[in-house]
């Protein structure tokens, strides 16, 4: 499975126009595609930066969206009065779901970067010691892991119930990062919390 992320920065007080046209316009375009499976929208108020992520069944879909995708794309930025976007493609290299989000549920999103010869062992690791520890964090709801194998970065989202239980979890994801840093040399090149303002991924689980 594939995903695309659409992230842009604009006003913040254009962050609530923004969700409303992604929730009423853009997701349903995208149920009419054929094998896209969700789209997830992370708002950062204060910032005005978000995150918006759609979710394919194999490559095929992902690339024969790019064109339909476009204009949807457009009109938001011209909406919100964005810059351009910084648009990626990953593959979906891991999703785990306790449950599905509620509508009080926040999201940290660590990039990070990874030798590319070692990407399969980061995203074992990944699988195999981390997210385990993650699944234990207090208000635990779902994590992800995307990957750019040919340039070694990735993504791990890490959503919560609520955003006072991600801040709790601040400090123990620290420590899980840091495991990453000293057993398979993964740089984190950043991380941000949002809110969680569309939530209709529906990737099955994948570990």
């Amino acid at each position: 499975m594939y995903a695309r992320s659409t992230t842009i920065v604009a006003d913040p007080s254009t962050v609530d126009q923004g969700v409303a046209f992604v929730r009423d316009a853009v997701w349903p375009a995208l149920r009419e595609m054929d094998d896209c499976i969700g789209i997830s929208m992370l708002v950062d108020r204060e910032a005005g930066r978000s995150i918006a992520t759609t979710s394919w069944r194999s490559e095929e879909a992902l690339r024969a969206s790019a064109a339909t995708i476009l204009p949807l794309r457009e009109r938001a930025l011209e909406l919100v009065g964005a810059g351009p976007p910084i648009v990626e493609e990953w593959e979906i290299a891991s999703m785990r779901r306790a449950h599905h989000a509620g509508p009080t549920a926040c999201v940290r999103v660590a990039r990070s970067r990874v030798a590319p010869g070692k990407v399969g062992q980061a995203i074992d690791f990944y699988t195999s010691t981390l997210l385990p520890g993650i699944e234990r964090l207090e208000g635990f709801a779902s994590a992800s892991l995307l990957v750019d194998r040919a340039s070694g970065r990735g993504v791990t989202s890490v959503a919560y119930d609520s955003r006072a239980a991600m801040e709790r979890s601040r400090d123990q994801a620290d420590y899980l990062r840091g495991i990453s840093t000293a057993e398979v040399d993964v740089e984190f090149l950043d991380v941000t919390e949002f809110e969680l303002a569309v939530a209709h991924l529906h990737v099955p689980e994948l570990v």
